[in-house]
């Protein structure tokens, strides 16, 4: 597996605790659109088909904490 970069890990973390690409935004001060390419970059990464599933893959392999 691509190992993940720190902002797709951010980016993960942030959509753990719920957050649309709009309130990720927010928090790291990029665009909605940068937020969504970042998770989208995610899933790839860890081979999932949805943000939910990149979120638990995550978690379970100790690439994010919350």
């Amino acid at each position: 597996m691509t190992p993940l970069t720190p902002r797709e890990r951010d980016c993960l973390a942030w959509a753990a605790q719920g957050n649309s690409n709009s309130g990720i935004a927010e928090q790291l001060g990029v665009t909605p659109r940068t937020a969504k390419f970042h998770i989208e970059n995610a899933m790839k990464k860890v081979g999932a088909k949805t943000r939910a599933e990149a979120v638990a893959i995550a978690l379970t392999q100790d690439l994010i904490q919350l």
